[in-house]
């Protein structure tokens, strides 16, 4: 751990703790065998990510002179290191499991991933057929010349380096080729003929390219085929602090994106050193770029693994529940006028904030919609309704955040087709994010204008609807729709809000003065003798003044429950530091990515529902939005909510000072895993909404 003033866990090494959670998810003999390999993939696509970006910006500060380097609080040197030996502790962990566990369940339920040396004749007429009929159009051979004749190595994409024999030269001749595989264009893993009735026979593409390298390179023979992956620095390194066109600036930081400097090299660490060398040489990859693995790379393709219909290796589905006083009513805006309405997905349809934005684009008396968008559905019927609403003449105003990472394309492609339909569009802030998941209509009713507004902690997204735990709240409470209107405002302007805002806490405003304050006042309870407790559910928790607060809120007797997906830098439950902190992490089917911040406040409990997280740069360099519950009914069942939560004996982890990810052991007879109750009472609900 990198030592610092305040004792804090590195945030990097908390990430890598993090995903090893998702690990355990792959080697839990109680989850679904097709399931364990859903999760492998999730494990890799986190592991990509992590080193395209944060690996990437530790390798910039290596490389950055000493002054840079000077000012850092840790050596990016050291902790680079420690990352690398823990992700190759995890990957040989990963790659045991894979080996000895899921290829034997796999097999034991009639689903065979094949060799090229475990082929019948028939599979193999098939397999020399496939790459005729499909596989060789998309294979461009490089044969590696000479080793300043550099072929460029796309990111993430996968290539066989070939070592070969030239058929007509004494066979002492070496050569050596590099082959990209099209698992792009092509499934990676290819449905075999079956030898026996109910048997399932597959094999991976690379295999394939393997077994037909004697078609791509004629003259020789093959010696052996390694598999190699590169990783590329996927960071938009974009100067956005002075005003300019930051769309155009966005546009071409895109284009360079692909051709970023290498973050990792991973390969098949059966690799010769020879090979090994001369790849690095070829390349420019410095050893310490370098992780070897097994024979295959990319886990994430395990998302398409095919499952032929054995539905009963899979959890359960756990269909979306109507939320009733929304999706069934008559007039939207009338429901939501009598009482808050807060909907919980993905245990309830995302249809009702669909129908929200459907409804208000199709409504004569609605005159107004604002939304701001930050990750958006490729096919997704709130744009499609924003679209419709401004071409019926409606004013529609969206900020699209052009600076969500890996959704950049797809949100200038919206903002693209919002504009032309005649919406008014506002992009990026210079040097902020827009991260506030919120929506605001203005709608005529009678001889008065009444206003409506959404707020999330969720992005308006319809597929991560169906994976990701979030709330959405519906409001027509002018002490929420008044303050979310002033956020546009400043969305649009630029200009920061004259008067404070009383009941959204906003980002860049008052977020972090009103959680501190909140906070603080658990403090001076606590000191008074009186009963002081904050409860916390986030995805990360980072902030270091953040974290300084709550360790002196744990000192003076404040109880502090953290329930972080993520991130974890605070250390929980040390002695003579925070032994009246506990910390959970719930990883599970669903991803957990609502905030919630609950305050005791003397027994009037604070609730709140935010878009951020406690990481410097939700608190200092976003725009988020984290709302109150005022709503009696829906602060209950926050709380009943939160608390099924925190009594999960099944799915959380212990977080400790080392985080260990240790399974929690409370005293209870009864299992609770949250997720599972949490849809069951939601289930319960819905019977009893309909009247059932």
């Amino acid at each position: 751990m990198v030592q610092r003033k305040t004792p804090l866990f590195e945030r990097d090494i908390s990430w890598l703790s993090f995903n090893h959670r998702v690990l355990q998810e792959v080697k839990d003999l109680s989850v679904p065998l097709l399931d364990r390999l859903k999760f492998m993939a999730i494990y890799s696509s986190n592991l990509e990510e992590f080193f395209k970006v944060r690996v990437a910006q530790l390798r910039n500060l290596i490389r950055a002179g000493r002054s840079t380097r000077k000012q850092l609080d840790f050596e990016p040197e050291l902790l680079l290191r420690s990352i690398l030996k823990l992700v190759n502790s995890h990957q040989k962990e990963l790659s045991n499991v894979f080996n000895k566990q899921l290829l034997p369940d796999l097999r034991s339920h009639g689903i065979h991933i094949l060799g090229p040396e475990m082929l019948s004749q028939a599979q193999l007429n098939f397999v020399d057929n496939y790459f005729h009929e499909y596989l060789q159009a998309y294979i461009q051979p490089i044969l590696l010349v000479d080793s300043k004749v550099k072929p460029f190595l796309h990111s993430g994409a996968l290539y066989l380096y070939l070592h070969l024999f030239d058929k007509k030269k004494n066979k002492a001749t070496d050569h050596y080729a590099i082959v990209r595989l099209p698992s792009d264009q092509l499934p990676r893993f290819i449905i075999l003929p079956e030898s026996k009735k109910g048997e399932h026979h597959l094999m991976f593409l690379d295999d394939i390219v393997r077994m037909s390298v004697k078609y791509l390179f004629p003259g020789y023979i093959l010696k052996n085929a390694y598999s190699i992956k590169l990783t590329r620095d996927s960071e938009l390194y974009i100067d956005d602090e002075y005003q300019g066109d930051l769309v155009a600036k966005i546009k071409k930081s895109l284009i360079k994106r692909s051709v970023g400097p290498v973050s990792r090299l991973v390969y098949d660490r059966s690799m010769p050193a020879n090979m090994m060398k001369l790849l690095k040489k070829t390349f420019d990859i410095m050893q310490v770029d370098t992780i070897p693995e097994g024979k295959y790379h990319n886990n994430f393709d395990f998302f398409k693994f095919p499952d032929f219909g054995k539905s009963f290796l899979k959890e359960p589905v756990l269909e979306p529940l109507t939320y009733e006083p929304i999706e069934n009513s008559e007039d939207i805006f009338e429901t939501i006028s009598r009482k808050d309405r807060m909907i919980h997905v993905p245990y309830q349809k995302y249809e009702s904030v669909i129908k929200l934005f459907e409804e208000a684009s199709k409504d004569d008396n609605v005159t107004h919609i604002k939304a701001v968008q930050y990750r958006v559905a490729k096919e997704s019927r709130i744009m499609d309704a924003l679209i419709d609403a401004a071409r019926a003449g409606k004013s529609v105003s969206v900020f699209i955040e052009v600076k969500a990472r890996f959704d950049e394309e797809a949100n200038l492609r919206w903002g693209e087709k919002l504009e032309k339909a005649g919406a008014k569009v506002m992009y990026s802030f210079p040097g902020l994010k827009v991260h506030s998941k919120i929506a605001w209509i203005r709608r005529k009713e009678k001889n008065n204008y009444r206003t409506y507004a959404y707020l999330s902690t969720g992005n308006f997204n319809e597929d991560t609807a169906l994976i990701y735990s979030d709330y959405g709240l519906f409001t027509a409470d002018k002490r929420l729709t008044n303050e979310v209107k002033k956020v546009f405002d400043f969305l649009e302007t630029g200009i920061k809000p004259k008067s404070p805002f009383h009941h959204l806490l906003v980002g860049k405003n008052n977020l972090r003065e009103e959680l501190s304050r909140m906070i603080l006042t658990e403090i001076d309870h606590a000191k008074k003798g009186k009963p002081a407790e904050i409860f916390m559910k986030l995805n990360s928790l980072e902030d270091k003044e953040m974290i300084k607060l709550l360790y002196r809120a744990s000192d003076t007797g404040v109880k502090v429950k953290l329930i972080i997906r993520g991130i974890t830098c605070i250390l929980p439950g040390r002695k003579d530091l925070s032994e009246n902190i506990e910390a959970i992490s719930i990883v599970d089917r669903f991803l957990e990515h609502a905030r919630i911040f609950i305050f005791h406040n003397g027994g009037n409990k604070k609730i709140y529902c935010s878009s951020a997280d406690l990481m410097e740069r939700n608190l200092s360099f976003r725009i988020e939005t984290a709302f109150p519950l005022y709503d009696k009914d829906i602060k209950e069942q926050i709380l009943y909510l939160m608390d099924l939560q925190w009594r999960d004996n099944v799915k959380a982890r212990t977080l400790n000072n080392q985080h260990l990810n240790t399974y929690r052991k409370i005293s209870s007879t009864i299992s609770i895993r949250s997720q599972l109750e949490t849809y069951n009472y939601f289930k319960n609900l819905t019977r009893l909404q309909k009247g059932e």
